[in-house]
């Protein structure tokens, strides 16, 4: 009896190993058993399809490629949203200037600073003929301490 628990075990262990070796035939292509995420490829992302968004559960958690896949495509849209945003903002802020342009030209007073810049841009009058009175900048001598 001992020799026929032994030749059976033999049998089993020889069949286990043909079959793992590929002995026993080829097994068929795994077919996958999980459903993607799905999300609108022809249309941005709306709050609907975030909330209606179920991942594939795996066996501790999630599928880690899928959840990747997923943020990156919520990154990506998000920053297309947020430069939009900033384009959007500056050229309100631009077209805000221009309408208030009118306005301030409406007024008669220059802009501030003008009286200073037309000081440094426009040339001195010229003294009259005669001894001159000496300026400021040209009484200190070029030797002369200065305290």
């Amino acid at each position: 009896m001992f020799w026929v628990i032994v030749a059976a075990m033999a049998v089993v262990v020889g069949g286990a190993a043909l079959v793992a070796l590929g002995g026993g035939g080829t097994l068929a292509e795994a077919v996958p058993d999980r459903i993607a995420a799905r999300l609108p490829h022809d249309r941005p992302l709306a709050r609907h399809d975030v909330d209606e968004l179920r991942l594939p559960m795996a066996v501790r958690g999630y599928r880690m490629d899928e959840v990747d896949t997923v943020l990156d495509r919520l990154g990506a849209e998000l920053a297309l949203r947020d430069a939009r945003i900033a384009e959007l903002e500056a050229s309100a802020v631009v077209r805000g200037a221009v309408e208030a342009a009118p306005a301030a030209a409406a007024t008669d007073e220059p802009l501030p600073g003008l009286e200073a810049f037309a000081a440094v841009v426009e040339p001195e009058p010229e003294a009259p003929e005669g001894p001159a009175a000496p300026r400021a900048d040209l009484e200190k001598k070029p030797g002369a301490e200065q305290s």
